[in-house]
């Protein structure tokens, strides 16, 4: 969410954002009751209409060696 939203809106959005797919949680209350994190993030990818490019993160240099 950090890298999506910027790191403060992203703790908003965690602690704050009660998302019906979630069953009327917040992603932290979602994720505290057990939901998988993955199916938080695409709840709020929903909620929040990030585009689907933009859904798996950005892309990071493979490691050396």
């Amino acid at each position: 969410m950090d890298d999506e939203l910027g790191a403060a809106y992203a703790r908003s959005v965690a602690s704050t954002q009660v998302i019906g797919a979630l069953d009327g949680r917040t992603p932290d209350e979602a994720l505290a009751a057990g939901t998988p994190p993955r199916e938080v993030w695409a709840a709020v990818c929903e909620a929040m209409d990030v585009p689907p490019e933009r859904r798996l993160g950005r892309d990071l240099p493979a490691p050396r060696g």
